[in-house]
């Protein structure tokens, strides 16, 4: 596939447009969209996963730019392990909040079901990396179903993202699969739960 740099920097980009801050507030909208919610909807859909994106992100920043961690991608097992105590509590918090206002369940269910994947993944930390980039892309696409052309786009994608931190060495191919797997048992916990 190319040279090695060329390797490198598509799998850059696909990390990055894969990465779940991008992703999710974008499959949330389109899950809405394929289910014909309303314009509201929608909006606090993107507003709930956009904040949550935002919280992680400054949250990783402050802890690169105190020199807590060496990278945003919390590789680290200390770091990954602080950031999944960062971020399940977030995501419930946002799925609390939006039950809390009255917001369609299908909203608060998507948050808790990511909430319960970062919890897994906390979980197996001591026998693996599990990769929350492939989960979280396999789980949008999940929620996208039953548009066809939906799910076929961002599996597309989550396979690309799953290459992309093999070849970045983020994750080991075992890490991967499991991220993937958790992926799936969440589409498919949305599924019956949330529709």
């Amino acid at each position: 596939m190319g040279t090695p740099a060329l390797r490198l920097q598509l799998a850059r980009l696909l990390s990055v447009a894969g990465h779940p801050a991008l992703l999710m507030p974008l499959a949330v909208v389109g899950s809405g969209w394929v289910h014909g919610a309303p314009a509201a909807v929608l909006q606090a859909g993107a507003a709930a996963s956009g904040a949550v994106a935002i919280g992680v992100g400054l949250y990783s920043l402050r802890k690169v730019r105190q020199g807590h961690w060496t990278h945003m991608d919390a590789s680290v097992p200390q770091e990954r392990g602080e950031l999944h105590r960062f971020l399940v509590p977030l995501l419930l918090g946002a799925a609390a909040l939006l039950a809390a206002t009255g917001q369609p369940l299908v909203l608060a269910t998507g948050l808790a079901l990511g909430a319960a994947m970062v919890g897994a993944a906390h979980g197996l930390r001591r026998w693996l990396k599990v990769s929350l980039h492939t989960g979280f892309g396999v789980f949008a696409a999940a929620l996208l179903w039953p548009s066809v052309a939906g799910v076929l786009a961002l599996a597309a994608l989550a396979l690309g993202v799953a290459w992309s931190r093999l070849v970045l060495g983020r994750h080991a191919p075992a890490e991967v699969l499991v991220g993937g797997g958790l992926g799936l048992l969440g589409g498919a916990a949305f599924q019956v739960l949330a529709l």
